[in-house]
């Protein structure tokens, strides 16, 4: 076993790195080597993403290259979103589905013995314990799911075939964990789920006091929360608009539209209205007035008209968003939208949707952008840079700042006190003050 080198790839959201880091831990502490590259390592784990259609198909092409001679384990996603594809066109070894934790030393054990391991059963429903050993990708960074699954059945969504109903971990579970990375030197938590709003509607909790007993923990430390919808928002605003008011709160808050047009959000089975999203938005930076506001957009969503889509656009117009993700639809395995055929808009009008939203969604960023010019305070560096001697930090509203500095070997988990001297589409640049 001290001579098996494994390599582990996570792909995708949060959730999934946060699975990966205890994937890769749970493997050395049952004593197998991480390997830094494929060419080293005797089985490849490749945790996998399949949100999306074209992520599938990346997903599928780098487990085509995987060479003969490795052991080749699948975890994630895909496995519960596209079985039949994955088995029909992929050579694999063994197959696991997300969120697998311990499970994937027995899986890796049978694998090396010569088994053709298929361990599905029940994946969608898997909640490993939140103190299982972990390899942090960013040792400033922990990455903490505070549930698996959700509560909503969008037509678009795939997600949920491999996620499972909303399965939350209890409060106590989560602030032991956050307290065990704090004292290894932890500064930064990302709070991450399929939706961050629904936590805790399963034992009788919410969002709201999680955050507020994390809050209360000492330590110099900051927490962004993930992605929640915005009817699940809805329903716990004024308590989560108090939670935010702590100083250990990135002000940051990713609501997800998906489309400004009614009739569209009620094919995709959302359930909340354009009036509404617009409410949400207006209470927080009532409360918060520098917040970081991300949200998502599909276009070419069945039943999406020129108008519906134009409705998009005048949203992104008047809301104004920090961050927009545009996503071109495609259609996903066992989706409801996969069967609204129909309504279809043709892909090359897919491509000339996602083409005018992008060019917007850049322009009304790089607007907002401008607002930070002369601004002056607090980051904390979480990351290298990618140009030799930059390093890059995260303010109070999680907006990445990037500073210079090449007299210092590391920066990193250090707060600098910064001037933002000039403003890009992704993110601002700084001049570190004396």
């Amino acid at each position: 076993m001290e001579n098996v080198q494994i390599y582990l790839k996570s792909f995708g959201c949060s959730a999934n790195l946060a699975d990966g880091e205890v994937l890769a831990g749970c493997l050395a502490d049952a004593g197998y080597k991480l390997a830094d590259t494929v060419k080293e390592a005797d089985v490849l784990i490749y945790n996998t993403c399949a949100v999306k259609g074209p992520t599938e198909n990346r997903m599928i092409e780098i487990l085509k290259r995987v060479p003969k001679d490795k052991k080749l384990i699948v975890a994630g996603c895909l496995p519960l979103i596209n079985f039949e594809r994955l088995r029909r066109e992929v050579r694999f070894d063994g197959v696991v589905g997300p969120a697998a934790g311990d499970k994937i030393v027995d899986v890796v054990k049978r694998v090396l013995n010569g088994e053709r391991v298929i361990f599905l059963k029940e994946a969608a429903e898997n909640k490993p314990s939140l103190n299982l050993p972990r390899v942090r990708l960013n040792p400033l960074i922990g990455i903490i799911p505070i549930s698996y699954g959700c509560l909503g059945s969008c037509a678009y969504c795939c997600v949920r075939f491999a996620r499972g109903r909303l399965r939350s971990y209890g409060i106590q579970e989560i602030v032991d964990r956050v307290e065990k990375d704090l004292a290894s030197g932890v500064r930064e938590f990302w709070i991450t789920s399929q939706d961050t709003a629904c936590y805790g509607i399963d034992i009788g909790t919410n969002l709201a006091e999680l955050l507020e007993a994390l809050c209360n923990l000492h330590g110099d430390f900051r927490i962004r929360v993930g992605m929640m919808t915005p009817n699940g928002a809805e329903k716990i605003l004024e308590d989560i608009i108090r939670a935010f008011k702590d100083e250990h709160i990135f002000k940051f808050i990713h609501l997800p539209v998906q489309s400004g047009d009614n009739h569209v959000l009620k094919l995709m089975r959302r359930q909340y209205s354009v009036e509404g999203f617009k409410e949400l938005v207006k209470a927080f930076r009532r409360s918060f007035p520098e917040i970081t506001l991300a949200t998502d957009v599909i276009c070419g969503f069945p039943g999406e008209t020129e108008e519906a889509f134009n409705r998009t656009l005048r949203l992104i117009e008047e809301v104004k968003p920090d961050i927009v993700n545009v996503s071109k639809f495609f259609a996903r395995p066992k989706t409801e939208a996969a069967r609204m055929q129909r309504d279809s808009v043709p892909f090359s009008e897919i491509k000339r949707r996602s083409r005018l939203a992008s060019a917007l969604a850049r322009m009304v960023v790089s607007e907002r952008n401008q607002r930070w010019i002369g601004w002056t305070g607090e980051v904390l560096i979480d990351e290298v840079g990618k140009t030799a001697g930059s390093w890059i930090g995260r303010n109070f509203a999680y907006k990445p700042v990037v500073v210079r500095n090449s007299d210092s070997d590391s920066l990193l988990g250090e707060k600098l006190h910064v001037k933002i001297v000039k403003t890009f589409t992704n993110y601002l640049e700084g001049e570190i003050c004396d």
